[in-house]
């Protein structure tokens, strides 16, 4: 799993050392809350971005380190900046600018509960290495053939980007330039290449797993994680539920 690494940092802190299967339960726990917080509780959402800077807090990751790979919403946040000039219903000035009620409402929810389902995910990644993220689900009893799959894809995706990589460079060496519209056909072709090497790369790997012994499940390691640590690790995810029920109290 040398790979895998672009979104982990390794540390020594309480969040990195709490057991994967706990952290994984407790995003999963926090996430569902997000969704559940009304979209007119504005107060809920800080609660909940307070919670997660906690956990950035003695997880010591940068806030800038999490922004820069927050961007891949982008396209996400592009959507609900254009939604309140274009959704109809009834409408408010701001600024001297007429919007729709409507539209800030629903671009407000797609970008509140979307940044801090990435936030979410970026913290998990940040404090839980891919091996370990998958001994989580095991011992989480996902479906084996689940873990398999992505144990895989994460210890060879930079693998065959790297392939694509040096087809790329081959192609631009021969004279290939991918600016060009009328060369998509090679590109296009390049891709189901890339795809047949891939598919015969995994047969190898596979038939050499197979052979050392693979019996289609990771070796279990380390040890059940202790009550106290189940307790530590949901305590942002049960605050952040006592925040959607105060909803109902004041909205």
């Amino acid at each position: 799993m040398g790979h895998a690494h672009l979104l982990h940092r390794p540390g020594d802190t309480p969040a990195h050392r709490l057991a994967p299967q706990v952290k994984v339960v407790a995003a999963l726990v926090f996430v569902l809350c997000v969704v559940a917080t009304p979209r007119t509780a504005f107060w809920a959402f800080g609660v909940h971005l307070a919670l997660l800077a906690g956990v950035w807090v003695i997880a010591r990751v940068p806030p800038g380190w999490l922004a820069a790979r927050a961007l891949i919403e982008a396209p996400f946040v592009v959507l609900a900046l254009l939604l309140p000039f274009l959704s109809g219903g009834p409408t408010v000035d701001v600024l001297g600018v007429s919007l729709s009620e409507t539209g800030l409402l629903v671009g407000w929810n797609i970008l509140a509960k979307g940044t801090l389902g990435v936030l979410t995910s970026l913290t998990l990644a940040a404090t839980t290495s891919p091996r370990d993220l998958l001994v989580g689900l095991q011992r989480l009893r996902v479906p084996s053939m689940v873990t398999t799959i992505a144990t895989l894809m994460l210890r060879y995706l930079e693998v065959i980007v790297a392939e694509a990589q040096r087809m790329r460079l081959a192609r631009v060496c021969r004279g290939h330039n991918p600016r060009f519209l009328w060369q998509a056909g090679a590109t296009a072709r390049s891709v189901g290449t890339l795809f047949i090497r891939s598919y015969e790369r995994g047969e190898r790997v596979h038939l050499a797993m197979v052979s050392r012994g693979w019996t289609g499940r990771m070796p279990e390691t380390g040890t059940p994680a202790p009550t106290r640590a189940w307790a530590a690790g949901l305590t942002p995810a049960l605050l952040a539920g006592l925040a959607v029920a105060g909803t109902t109290l004041w909205p």
